[in-house]
C-alpha cells in the first residue's frame, strides 16, 4: 500500500512534471473516488460535488489557485485528465453494455425490468434511477441500445 506522506511528496514536488502527476492521480486517486459508479443513480448535485472535489485535487497538484483565475479545462488539458462526469458516465455505459450482453434469463437481466411502481413516492421530483441515467447518457452521446453488442465500436 502507498504511504500517504510520499503520495503527498510526490504531488506537491514542483520538479515533478504535470503529466506524470495526471498518470498518478488516474491511478490512485480517481479509482477508490469511483468505486461502484457505474451502479449509481447519480442527481446533478452529486456530479457538482464529485467535480468539485476533482478540481481542488487537480488545482492543488498542479500548484493553481482559484486566485490565478485560470479554467477547470486548461488546468485539466495540462495534467491530461478527463472531467469525472465523463469517467462515470464511460463506466455507467461499459456496465449497461455488460449487462446487454448477458443472456436474456441471467439474474443481473432483472435490472431491465424492474417494476417500482409499488414504492411509495415522497415529496418533490420523482426519484433518479439508473436506467434514466443509461438513457439520458445514450441520447447525449447520439448512441442507441443496440450498439451494446457490437463491443468493436
Amino acid at each position: 500500500m502507498v504511504e500517504v506522506e510520499e503520495c503527498i511528496g510526490l504531488v506537491c514536488d514542483r520538479k515533478v512534471p504535470l503529466k506524470l502527476k495526471g498518470k498518478f492521480y488516474k491511478m490512485v486517486v480517481r479509482p477508490p473516488m469511483l468505486y461502484g459508479a457505474e451502479c449509481w443513480p447519480l442527481k446533478e448535485k452529486h456530479n457538482t460535488k464529485l467535480s468539485v472535489a476533482e478540481m481542488r485535487m487537480l488545482r492543488w497538484m498542479s500548484g493553481f489557485t482559484l486566485r490565478d483565475r485560470i479554467r477547470n479545462e486548461h488546468i485539466r488539458e495540462k495534467v491530461g485528465v478527463a472531467s469525472v462526469e465523463d469517467k462515470i458516465r464511460d463506466s455507467r455505459l461499459r456496465w449497461f453494455g455488460h449487462i446487454k450482453r448477458r443472456s436474456s434469463n441471467d439474474p443481473i437481466r432483472r435490472v431491465e425490468v424492474l417494476d417500482l411502481t409499488y414504492v411509495k413516492k415522497g415529496r418533490g421530483t420523482p426519484k433518479k434511477t439508473w436506467l434514466k441515467n443509461i438513457r439520458n447518457d445514450l441520447s447525449l452521446l447520439d448512441l442507441n441500445k443496440n450498439l451494446t453488442f457490437n463491443r468493436t465500436q
